[in-house]
């Protein structure tokens, strides 16, 4: 039986000399090195180091050896550094030649709608006296944890709860009665209230209107974390300190421009 050959493949094949093989290798990682250097928005970092030291582009060329014209380049992702030229930048920032290559902090950014938020406890439940809707419940591993309360009227009041961390309470509607501890407050709409949430509270409506409030707690580590000493701002920039066990009411400003003492 005759084997039928197919002149094509006794062609002799092109050769692609060393060189051009290589000059395509070459452009090949030219390119991924832009493709690198562009996800990594190098120019981006190094304009935000420059102008967080407030320095223009001469006074940065001066300390690193780069032309103005350079840098400005390089900012804008018209040129490739080399790593001797991100060193020479590296080292005016205080900044090791790694910073350059990490992954950027992503900063935390969420929305949460009206729409989205769920009111607890659901209805049906007897007798309660308030409803919360929790204002952060999307965001995870949250730092704090926002509400949103509204106390009802002529109803019997929650027994006294506590938990670790702080608690921030301001009056949105009506009237509010904090106890903490043994001290009890009354505050109005525009009134706010910080204290020590390790201590029994409690909450009830003052009135015979539903009253509202943004409710913010602060979790035991988070809250010794940022907290220090406890102190609390007051009208005049200076700071009083807050106790363990302790609460400090903060009423609005009179129209003199004093601010009322708290109960």
């Amino acid at each position: 039986m005759a084997i039928q050959i197919d002149p094509q493949e006794l062609a002799p094949q092109p050769i692609t000399p060393p060189e051009v093989a290589a000059e395509k290798d070459v452009r090949v990682a030219t390119e991924a090195a832009e493709s690198f250097i562009s996800e990594k928005r190098l120019g981006d970092r190094i304009k935000q180091l420059r102008l967080k030291k407030s320095m223009g582009l001469v006074e940065l060329g001066r300390h690193t050896g780069l032309s103005a014209s350079f840098l400005s380049q390089l900012e804008t992702g018209r040129v490739v550094p080399t790593l001797r030229n991100l060193a020479r930048i590296a080292l005016v920032f205080s900044k090791d030649l790694s910073y350059f290559f990490e992954p950027e902090p992503k900063t935390l950014f969420r929305v949460q709608r009206g729409k989205d938020r769920i009111r607890l406890p659901q209805s049906g439940t007897d007798d309660p006296a308030y409803y919360f809707e929790s204002l952060g419940y999307l965001i995870p591993d949250r730092q704090l944890d926002p509400y949103f309360a509204e106390f009802l009227p002529n109803m019997t009041p929650r027994r006294a709860h506590q938990h670790p961390g702080c608690e921030f309470l301001y009056v949105l509607e009506g009237e509010l009665d904090i106890t903490h501890g043994e001290g009890k407050h009354r505050l109005g709409a525009g009134d706010a209230v910080y204290f020590d949430a390790n201590t029994p509270h409690s909450y009830a409506n003052a009135s015979n209107e539903p009253a509202k409030a943004l409710i913010v707690t602060l979790q035991g580590n988070a809250a010794s974390a940022n907290s220090g000493s406890g102190a609390l701002p007051t009208g005049n920039g200076k700071t009083r300190g807050l106790n363990n066990g302790s609460s400090s009411v903060m009423r609005p400003r009179t129209t003199e421009g004093t601010t009322q003492t708290p109960q």
